[in-house]
This record gives structure tokens, sequence and C-alpha cells, in this order.
């Protein structure tokens, strides 16, 4: 497994499982939203790549982009409550990968603003993650 999509299994196991998260999306937490989904969730958006390597050392910088999605008239404060929960969720998560070395994990960015259809809530949740690839 790559270590992108090592990164990317650790990060969605630990929103699944965590209590926070759960108590507002469930185990809505989508690579891609099957058709009928139901609001709030989160999905997995863009990502960045940084080369970290150092000497005898093999690492990356990665940056994940997490949306977090609502519908409750364009209001704001379910997706301010989502995205607070990723953050909890993942700020100094210390994971386990099986094949890669999660060095540091941490959330530098929130953002919260209504999309063109004046319905939907969206958050943006910023995750660097410091791999120590195998």
């Amino acid at each position: 497994m790559t270590a992108s999509n090592a990164l990317q299994k650790l990060v969605y196991e630990r929103l699944i499982a965590d209590a926070g998260v759960a108590a507002v999306v469930g185990q809505r937490v989508f690579d891609n939203v099957p058709a009928g989904a139901v609001f709030p969730y989160i999905t997995f958006g863009p990502s960045d790549v940084f080369s970290t390597d150092a000497a005898c050392i093999v690492g990356r910088t990665e940056t994940l982009q997490l949306d977090c999605w609502s519908r409750l008239a364009g209001k704001l404060q379910e997706v301010k409550t989502i995205a607070d929960a990723v953050k909890t969720a993942l700020h100094g998560f210390d994971g386990v990968m099986t094949e890669n070395a999660l060095v540091a994990m941490r959330v530098i960015s929130i953002r919260y603003f209504r999309d063109p259809d004046n319905i939907t809530a969206h958050g943006v949740v910023t995750v660097e993650a410091m791999v120590e690839e195998a």
C-alpha cells in the first residue's frame, strides 16, 4: 500500500472510531460520496506531498484536506461542530501505520463558509502529517 493510501486509511479509521465525530456524522466519512448520502458528512479532498528525506530516511510531509458538509439552511453551526470534532480526533494523533511510520500529525487550519447554493455549509480542515516511509 502506498504511503498516501496508508495515511488516508489511518485517518479514515480514526474518524469513524472517534466518538465526537460519530456523534455528528455517524459513519458517514467518504472518499467518494455515494448517491443519496444523508447530510452531514465528511469527505476526503485534495492532498499534497512534499519530500522530507534526510540521511538514510525517506520521508514525506502530506497535507490532507478533509471537507465537512452540512445542510441546515446554510447555517454554519453544525459544520463548525463537525470540523472541531475532526480537529480533536486528529490533532496530535499518534496512530500506528502497518508499513510506514507516522511521525506527527497536526491540524494546521480550519475554514468555514457557505456554498453558492446558500443551503450547504462547508468546512475545510487541513491536516499535516509527517510520515517516514518504509
